[in-house]
């Protein structure tokens, strides 16, 4: 009877694990590490009094999450399938082309951050103290994700997302116990609030657009499509999105407390994450800056795998054609788009002012794609008798309010910049 039980648990349990593989797949791409130095900076600059803004992407985010995934499932097909039937081609490609420029600029900054981790960490376990030089690590990461996607392991590798976000977690989370925090400033860093000192404008659309990021609303479509989920699905679907921004949001605020734990009370401002490791070891020792690396490298592996896939889904959203990975030219794509990486680490560069950058473009474009999923949502010829009803339009309609004070957040960064 033990026997029976403890299979018909372990059943359940895959069968949850299962049921929540596109949220994990969405926290993997969230919290790479232009998110992790996004919110490092934050923290360092700013204390736990910008956790607001992280909060609020968090919970606008999850409306859309839970309103593309409906149009998927009622339309069947794809968010850019459906944005080329109903709304055109050329607005459609607009969207594709923006959407492109910040998966390229994001691979481009998550391996130089990745590498100059590595570069720092390393430094004490060589003889001359330089480090491993960032080109080979950047080699092997390449070198491992197109072996992965040649071979067709990347649906095991989809999963493996599962072992780095819980790893990238339990990182973060470790490191808040290996230093010195108050909880109680999270509660105050709740309380919307804009600092006067500094140029926190960026910032601020960076931690939005990291979370709130047009790539991640794309991806999540064909992530439903994929699953195959239907109408009968909606309560898992709505489960998996709520588990799924939840872990987002705890995980991206252990990181900003890391920061303001270590940084903050001492008036050291950082612009990267590497900084954080630097400082780190002689605050809290070598194991914590271990740790904190191995979130950092996690993070990165984790958004990496995730935007160079994308690259060949977008064009098969575009198309409607299978999502057949084992084609030629995917994964000669695949291969192109992965010696982006090896920019930075060849040639240098500043990898974190790449991935503000290119996280606070997101927010730009955001207003556009959410008038036309409400557009969508609302059109019974696509959505038939499963049209929006009232609680959902003005959820939507607030996020669009969101979105575009974030919008105007971002030009004003880019402009002080």
């Amino acid at each position: 009877m033990n026997k029976e039980n403890n299979f018909s648990f372990s059943n359940k349990l895959v069968s949850f694990f299962s049921s929540i593989a596109p949220g994990l797949f969405i926290i993997g791409y969230i919290v790479g590490t232009g998110s992790v130095t996004t919110m490092v900076v934050s923290g360092a600059r700013y204390g736990m009094s910008l956790t607001w803004a992280l909060l609020l992407s968090c919970v606008f985010t999850l409306v859309m999450i839970i309103s593309i995934s409906k149009l998927t499932i009622v339309s069947n097909n794809t968010i850019l399938y459906n944005f080329r039937m109903y709304v055109g081609k050329w607005i459609t490609l607009l969207i594709i082309l923006s959407l492109l420029i910040t998966i390229v600029s994001s691979i481009m900054g998550v391996m130089g951050i990745i590498t100059e981790a590595i570069n720092e960490w390393s430094k004490p376990l060589t003889s001359d103290k330089s480090g491993i030089h960032p080109v080979w690590p950047a080699l092997i990461i390449i070198l491992l994700l197109n072996f992965l996607f040649w071979t067709g392991k990347h649906r095991l590798f989809i999963k493996i997302l599962a072992v780095l976000v819980g790893l990238m977690g339990l990182s973060f989370f470790l490191t808040i116990f290996l230093v010195s925090f108050e909880s109680v400033e999270l509660i105050k860093g709740i309380i919307p609030n804009i600092p006067t000192d500094g140029k926190p404008h960026l910032i601020i659309a960076g931690m939005v657009g990291t979370t709130m990021a047009s790539v991640v609303i794309i991806s999540r479509s064909t992530l439903v499509k994929e699953e195959g989920w239907t109408k009968d699905n909606l309560k898992i679907e709505n489960r998996d999105a709520i588990i799924s921004l939840t872990l987002t949001f705890v995980v991206s605020a252990s990181i900003i407390a890391c920061a303001a734990a270590t940084l903050f009370p001492r008036g050291i401002t950082v612009e990267n994450a590497i900084e954080m490791v630097k400082i780190l070891e002689p605050l809290a020792g070598r194991f914590a800056s271990s740790v904190f690396v191995v979130g950092i490298v996690s993070a990165g592996i984790s958004s990496l795998f995730p935007g160079l896939v994308l690259t060949a889904w977008i064009i098969c959203d575009f198309t409607n054609i299978k999502r057949d990975m084992s084609r030629l030219k995917f994964r000669i794509m695949f291969f192109f788009f992965s010696l982006t990486g090896l920019t930075i680490p060849l040639f240098g560069g500043k990898p974190v002012l790449i991935m503000v950058v290119s996280q606070a473009v997101s927010p730009i474009l955001m207003p556009l794609i959410i008038i036309i999923i409400i557009i969508l949502l609302n059109n019974r010829n696509v959505m038939a008798n499963s049209a929006n009803g009232l609680l959902m339009n003005t959820a939507l309609v607030i996020t669009l309010l969101f979105s575009i004070y974030m919008s105007y957040t971002a030009l004003v960064g880019f402009i002080n910049l």
